[in-house]
């Protein structure tokens, strides 16, 4: 493993830099770097050269020495010319926060898309630090000579070996984006298309997102354990952040005709790369689309509040701040005894996705938030129309059926736009405005 040392500015602005700088060692350690040791210094604001100050670029220097570090990673993004003052200086690699979280992302990308996403980010992100360094490489060619200067005699000075590499590398970079653009195009249609099958279905879809590793993989295999118990529709879940980056949607069948898509999107972090709030942009719309969201959190960690107000900022860059949600304090039997959850207030619900703690409550609150329009009703339906009766027992819940002479009695709750379409067949119910008879049929 690489020893590297992490390098923070605490402006006395941020209250949490503590926790920004634990969580950079955690993104680190996810990124598998073995941190050597971590080093602040207090600033009204950061050096505009160097981003920290001249004298603590050279103790850095000093300590990078002692501690043997192969690299160097500070907290926040600095900017092209920082990094390369820094790097000049220190004669090391020098990372930023985005460029830890753009490596993370580019070593767990597993799909197609989640690739092209991550490639289109980084090669942002390099762009202008490439077009940057011109400054500093050799730019001097030749002289122009007898008939040299450009429209002196038709012909062009020289140019620098290292000039003419930047700007080939410049246009390779922004050929590969258009490309990039273009497949990811194809995949953004795609994916458009499989959503609209989905929207098609009928189904209400919910959307897990929350703070990475606050849990959402992991309560997405509990429900799919109790509602869908097939082990290959399982998706990987394990305690690190960025374990997952790749949107998965499941159909959850709870078992009273009630069925609803849940879908788990990548993970949210503080100062999560602008870049790749684009990138994943596609990706994101699952949660943008969603008919109901799952705000994760996790209420162990001590900074939960924080993480919970970074993933409503980030909801909010999306669009989706106005989306319906219930708040989902996951891990919460490392806080109290397990025999007091769960624990519903409001729309927040106490949980432990892991013990298995709360899952039909937390299915109970979803039913009420996704079928609030239901209506119960009683249809007659003839015996001719077949397919009307197959489409009602897949979307909607059959209390009780009836075969009679002038057709099937169906005792059921449907939503109120179903029962709308199949206003002919309704012969009591809320949609007839009547009092409905617990003794119809």
């Amino acid at each position: 493993m690489e020893k590297v040392l992490l390098v923070g500015v605490n402006s006395g602005r941020d209250a949490e830099f503590e926790r920004s700088m634990e969580e950079l060692e955690n993104l680190a350690q996810a990124c598998d770097l073995e941190v050597a040791a971590r080093t602040a210094q207090n600033l009204s604001a950061v050096n505009t050269a160097f981003y920290i100050g001249s004298g603590k670029v050279e103790e850095v220097g000093r300590m990078a020495q002692m501690l043997e570090v192969q690299l160097i990673i500070f907290n926040d993004s600095l900017t092209p010319t920082q990094q390369r003052n820094l790097q000049k200086a220190l004669d090391l690699p020098v990372w930023d926060r985005t460029g830890l979280i753009l490596e993370i992302f580019g070593r767990r990308a597993r799909t197609r898309e989640a690739r092209l996403q991550v490639e289109s980010a980084r090669l942002q992100y390099m762009l202008p630090r490439l077009v940057g360094m011109r400054e500093a490489l050799s730019r001097q060619g030749g002289g122009a000579g007898a008939g040299g200067g450009y429209g002196a005699g038709g012909g062009f000075s020289n140019r620098g070996a290292g000039e003419t590499k930047l700007e080939l590398d410049r246009r390779k970079i922004e050929r590969r984006l258009a490309e990039l653009r273009r497949e990811l195009e194809i995949v953004e249609k795609d994916r458009r298309t499989q959503r609209k099958r989905r929207e098609g279905s009928e189904l209400p879809s919910v959307a897990l997102v929350g703070y990475t590793n606050a849990g959402k993989s992991t309560l997405l295999n509990a429900l799919l354990a109790r509602c869908n118990p097939t082990p290959e529709k399982q998706v990987m879940e394990k305690d690190m952040l960025f374990a997952t980056l790749d949107t998965t949607v499941r159909r959850i069948s709870p078992g009273d005709h009630r069925d609803f898509l849940l879908s788990d999107t990548v993970g949210f972090i503080d100062k999560l790369p602008h870049g790749l709030i684009k990138a994943f942009r596609s990706t994101l719309e699952e949660a943008c689309s969603a008919d109901l969201l799952l705000i994760v959190s996790d209420v162990s960690d001590e900074h939960f509040r924080e993480q919970l107000r970074v993933t409503q900022d980030t909801l909010r860059q999306l669009g989706a701040e106005k989306i319906p949600c219930l708040y989902v304090m996951n891990k919460a039997d490392r806080t109290t005894q397990p025999n007091r959850l769960p624990r519903k207030i409001g729309d927040r619900i106490y949980l432990s996705a892991k013990a298995g703690i709360g899952l039909e409550e937390l299915l109970e609150m979803i039913r009420e938030k996704l079928f609030s329009d239901y209506v119960e009703c009683e249809m007659r339906i003839p015996y001719t129309d077949g397919a009307e009766v197959s489409w009602l027992r897949e979307n909607a819940l059959v209390r009780r059926a009836e075969y009679r002479e002038d057709g099937l009695w169906m005792r059921l709750s449907c939503k109120r736009s179903d029962a709308g379409r199949f206003g002919a067949y309704i012969v009591s119910g809320e949609e007839k405005g009547e009092a409905y008879e617990e003794n119809g049929i």
